[in-house]
This record gives structure tokens, C-alpha cells and sequence, in this order.
């Protein structure tokens, strides 16, 4: 996890400098993402908490969520990160949120998708969303990768933001 934790110390003085908070609905990351996050030192000045939502029922288990909501999105799709994303950026009551769901293998989803495919998404002042496919040796190693991905695709767009 150490290699994340320069991504995520950028993350931490963006978020600062604005006064801006950031929770997280991650996957795949399995945690790593707001772990990354948590270990900044004075992390409780931006970050309000993580949710791994790994299942669609663990995305049903957060308030206020109905599987109506969910109707014509399918996981693995930037569509359904960025819903991800929104809901938990609205429970926590969060300025941006992160949102990650990807296929860390060892073979591909029920969908088609192949071991290494990401998506990532980002929600507040400014929205991004993003699908790739990440190559690395292993399912810790794809992972720490989705992990980093998810954080750079932040900071890019916060950093963008007005």
C-alpha cells in the first residue's frame, strides 16, 4: 500500500487547501482506496469514510437505496460507478466521492469483461468517469492498481475543477 500514499497526500492537500471533504464507494480496490486515504496523517480533515460495495446487495444496504434505483445500469459500466459515486458522496454528505468497480480475476465477470477492465468515477463540482483495462501480474497487484487509478482520476479532477 505504500506506493499509494503519494497520490493519496496529493489528494489529501487538494482537498485541504479547498476545505472539501471526499468519501468512497469502491470495489474491486477492495478498501485500499480509502485506506490510502485514511493514511495520511490528519486524514479526518478530509475524509469522511468508505464503503466497499462489492455486491449489489451491500449498494442496496446503504440508506435510502431501492434496487429501482439501479434499473438499467449494470455494474462494471462508467454509468453505474458514477451512480455509485453520487450515492455515497449524498449519504456521507461529501463534497466529491470516488466511486470503483473493476475485475481483479483471477478470470473475467459475468458480464464480459476481462480481468484488468476498471471503471472509475469521480462526483462532485465536477463529474469524470473513466474505463480502462490495467495489466498486472496478479489479483493484489490489479488491486493496488485499480487503487491508484481511482486516486490520480481524482486528483486530476479536482484539480480541474473551478
Amino acid at each position: 500500500m505504500r506506493e499509494l500514499i503519494p497520490a493519496a497526500e496529493r489528494a489529501a492537500s487538494l482537498l485541504r487547501k479547498r476545505g472539501q471533504t471526499v468519501a468512497v464507494a469502491e470495489s474491486s480496490a477492495g478498501g485500499l482506496i480509502t485506506a490510502a486515504l485514511l493514511a495520511v496523517p490528519g486524514a479526518s480533515d478530509y475524509c469522511l469514510g468508505g464503503s466497499v460495495v462489492y455486491t449489489r446487495a451491500a449498494l442496496l444496504a446503504l440508506r435510502d437505496m431501492d434496487v429501482a434505483m439501479l434499473k438499467g445500469l449494470q455494474p462494471a459500466t462508467e454509468g453505474y460507478t458514477l451512480f455509485k459515486a453520487r450515492a455515497v458522496r449524498q449519504r456521507y454528505g461529501a463534497d466529491w466521492a470516488i466511486g470503483e468497480g473493476g475485475v481483479a480475476g483471477p478470470t473475467g465477470n459475468r458480464y464480459g469483461n476481462p480481468v484488468g477492465h476498471v471503471c472509475l468515477a469521480v462526483a462532485g463540482p465536477r463529474e469524470s468517469a473513466l474505463t480502462t483495462v490495467l495489466e498486472a501480474a496478479d489479483r493484489i497487484e490489479y488491486m493496488h492498481r485499480f487503487a491508484a487509478a481511482a486516486i490520480d482520476l481524482f486528483c486530476e479532477t479536482v484539480a480541474a475543477a473551478p
